[in-house]
C-alpha cells in the first residue's frame, strides 16, 4: 500500500535526513519505527502525509504519487491518513466529543461548519469512535478536564472518526508513564487488529516497539538497516540500530 522508491530527504541546513530509502508496507501492517533522535524517523512519517516534501525519489501510496499530489488532490488524500502527535493537539476548552467532530469539518457544508452544526451521522460517528477507545462516557467532558492518556485517547478516536485506511503515530506514548503508555499501545493494536488500519508509528521505547508492532523498521543516520519481525530482533541488532547498547531511557515497559 505504501511504498518508498529511492526517497532521500536533505533539509535546506544540509541535514541528510534520509538516504536513498526503499520500502514497502502492506495494508494493515503494524510498523513500528525505531532508532537514535535524529535518525529521521519522523521524516520518514511525515513524507507519507507530504508535511514534508521528497528531495528524490518517490512515495506511492496504493496508485497515488503522492510527492505530485497538490490542492484538492492532496486535500482528498490527507482524509485517508490519520495523525496523531505526542501533544495530543487538542482544544482544551470545548468538549471531548466537539474535538472528535473536529475531523468531520472537511467533508461538511462550509456554511455548516463555520456555525458548528453537525448531523446525527457525525454525531453517532463521534461517539463510535470514542467508543473504540474506552471514553464514551468522557464524550461531554472538557477536553482540559482529563489525564494525558485519556487525552491521547481523544486524539486517537478523532482520527478514527475521519475513517482513515493510515494511521502515522510521531512518538505517541513519549510523554506518557509506563503503565498509560501500555495501554494507548494497546488501543493503537486493537485498532490495527479490528479495523485493518495500516499504522506506523515512532517509537522512542525500543520494549514497547517490540511488545506491539508485529513489524519493526530500524533507521540509523537515514538509512534503514533493520525491517524484520519484531520476534526476531536481537541485541546485536539493536546495537546496530543504535549504534551503542541501550540505557535506560530506550526501555520504558514495566510488566503490567
Amino acid at each position: 500500500m505504501i511504498e518508498f522508491q529511492n526517497v532521500s530527504k536533505t533539509y535546506p541546513n544540509g541535514v541528510k535526513a534520509l538516504k536513498q530509502v526503499n520500502l514497502k508496507v502492506e495494508q494493515g501492517q503494524f510498523v513500528a519505527i525505531i532508532g537514535l533522535s535524529g535518525a529521521g524517523k519522523s521524516t520518514l512519517i511525515k513524507l507519507v502525509n507530504k508535511m514534508i516534501d521528497v528531495t528524490s525519489g518517490t512515495i506511492k501510496v496504493n496508485d497515488l504519487n503522492i510527492p505530485d499530489l497538490k490542492g484538492k488532490e492532496l486535500r482528498h488524500y490527507r482524509r485517508s491518513v490519520g495523525m496523531v502527535f505526542q501533544s495530543f493537539n487538542l482544544i482544551n476548552r470545548t468538549s471531548v466529543i466537539n474535538n472528535v467532530l473536529a475531523a468531520r469539518v472537511p467533508d461538511m457544508n462550509p456554511f455548516l461548519s463555520l456555525i458548528g452544526v453537525f448531523t446525527k451521522d457525525d454525531k453517532l460517528a463521534a461517539l463510535e469512535a470514542l467508543n473504540k477507545v474506552g471514553i464514551l462516557e468522557k464524550a461531554y467532558i472538557r477536553a482540559d478536564q482529563l489525564s494525558g492518556g485519556q487525552q491521547q485517547r481523544v486524539a486517537l478516536a478523532r482520527t478514527l472518526a475521519q475513517n482513515p485506511s493510515i494511521i502515522l503515530a510521531d512518538e505517541p506514548v513519549a510523554s506518557l508513564d509506563p503503565i498509560t503508555a501500555n495501554q494507548i499501545m494497546k488501543d493503537f493494536q486493537r485498532i490495527n487488529q479490528s479495523e485493518n488500519i495500516t499504522i506506523l508509528v515512532n517509537m522512542h521505547h525500543v520494549d514497547l516497539a517490540l511488545k506491539y508492532a508485529t513489524r519493526v523498521i530500524g533507521i540509523h543516520e537515514g538509512e534503514i538497516v533493520y525491517d524484520g519481525k519484531s520476534e526476531n530482533i536481537t541485541e546485536g541488532i539493536l546495537k546496530s540500530i543504535y549504534g551503542r547498547d541501550l540505557t535506560d531511557e530506550d526501555i520504558m515497559f514495566k510488566d503490567q
